[in-house]
């Protein structure tokens, strides 16, 4: 187990300290033995930071030792005690998606571990959820959620024509779980009463690096909800359905979304 005892603190750590305390029902140390930091609610005293759940946060710069540097790169891992040594990682709280000067990443990793704290349990799952609720859709509401055994999407039951196929809503990397701070976009694929895809994605956003997942989530739920609203057909007939690199082709009838085709009409 870390030790918690004083030890000198780098100038940097310093500066993540401070963030942290700055940072509202967020609090932190510095290990020596781990060169890390760790992170606890402000209601846990420091002596049982460990013993619950905790966060620790690690960083990049050119030097440790230097309190400032143009390109810091910030990873923030939640984990829970397994059985005393051990631990077990929740998963990525925060992680830097565009190098930024030391400081700024500090702030804004030490506000991503105050929000998760907040609401522990949080998931971007959950955030898509609130999200589609703000349009009445909710899992009671024709909504299922179906988990694989290495991913989870949600699955939404859509009319095509006479028959329902659904829109299936995961992240980049096939999951529903991860934590907000690690969120890389939504995709939404439709598929049709076979359980086939059809098309292109009907919603594909992020890259590589994370992204902002409330304003994602707001983004999605505001097409799905079009999508279960719109009286059009929901039928892709486009023949590009390998190219995912851009949206349907012209000849398609969903080149144009549901509120591309409103705002035609």
């Amino acid at each position: 187990m870390p030790s918690t005892t004083t030890a000198p603190v780098p100038p940097s750590a310093e500066i993540v300290l401070s963030a942290l305390s700055a940072a509202d029902g967020a609090a932190g140390f510095f290990d020596q033995e781990d060169r890390a930091i760790y992170a606890h609610p402000t209601s846990v005293p420091r002596a049982n930071a460990l013993d619950a759940l905790h966060v620790m946060i690690d960083y990049e710069t050119f030097d440790p030792e230097q309190p400032y540097a143009d390109r810091a790169l910030f990873t923030a891992t939640a984990w829970i005690p397994d059985g005393a040594p051990d631990y077990h990682q929740v998963g990525t709280v925060y992680s830097t998606d565009v190098r930024r000067p030391f400081a700024e990443e500090a702030a804004r990793c030490a506000q991503a571990v105050a929000d998760w704290f907040a609401q522990p349990g949080r998931t971007a799952g959950s955030v898509l959820l609130a999200a589609l609720e703000e349009y009445g859709i909710t899992p009671g509401d024709g909504l299922s959620v179906a988990y694989g055994a290495h991913s989870d999407t949600y699955d939404i039951p859509v009319l095509l024509g006479e028959a329902y196929g659904r829109l299936s809503v995961a992240d980049r990397d096939g999951s529903l779980r991860h934590l907000p701070g690690a969120h890389t976009g939504w995709s939404v694929f439709l598929h049709d009463e076979h359980g086939e895809p059809l098309g292109d994605p009907v919603y594909l956003a992020g890259t590589d690096c994370t992204v902002d997942c409330a304003e994602d989530s707001a983004a999605a739920a505001a097409l799905i909800a079009d999508w279960l609203t719109w009286p059009a057909s929901r039928h892709c007939d486009c023949y590009s359905q390998e190219r995912y690199g851009r949206w349907h082709d012209r000849e398609c009838n969903r080149y144009a979304g549901p509120r591309a085709t409103a705002s035609a009409a």
